[in-house]
């Protein structure tokens, strides 16, 4: 990772982190939360790449569920938007269409990946006392993050190509 990279990164992560744990609206279902820190992993990823993206995504917004009070899904969010950002960097490309496609790819994996760990912690930290019932509390959080990948999409789409522009204009310095 180049020295650019690596700063891009940590001030990514400091953003997911502040623009997560600053958003957040309790969804009392599955003891998650609403947040919009998917603007800030996507603008990373696509400005930056998949490396930056993926450390954004993991470090910001695993530091943002301890610090919520939500450290039951720290780990699971380190590995669910660390890989959405790594995805949303992957497929990123110079076209409005190709950013698009990869913030709905990552998005589409970020709400899979809660919606299982939603399940499982449903069912184990005792919110529901069934499996059915636990999915039923992940299904009930399911609009919530759909919306965030909305959001996300909206935002990044719109910032994410004239920073990416800035960056390329500074690395040709």
């Amino acid at each position: 990772m180049r020295t650019r990279e690596l700063a891009a990164a940590a001030i990514f992560a400091a953003v997911t982190f502040a623009v997560t744990r600053y958003t957040v609206i309790p969804i009392p279902a599955t003891k998650g939360y609403f947040n919009l820190g998917e603007v800030a992993i996507y603008v990373a990823a696509i400005a930056f790449g998949p490396v930056v993206g993926a450390v954004a995504g993991a470090v910001g917004s695993a530091l943002a569920d301890v610090a919520a009070a939500a450290p039951q899904f720290a780990l699971f969010t380190f590995v669910i938007k660390g890989i959405e950002g790594f995805i949303v960097g992957r497929l990123a490309g110079s076209t409005t269409a190709a950013n698009l496609r990869a913030t709905i790819s990552g998005g589409v994996w970020m709400v899979l990946g809660y919606f299982l760990a939603e399940t499982l912690f449903a069912r184990f930290l005792g919110i529901a006392a069934t499996s059915a019932a636990a999915v039923g509390a992940a299904l009930a959080e399911l609009p919530f993050n759909i919306v965030q990948v909305v959001a996300g999409v909206i935002v990044a789409a719109l910032v994410a190509v004239r920073l990416r522009g800035v960056a390329r204009e500074q690395a040709a310095r």
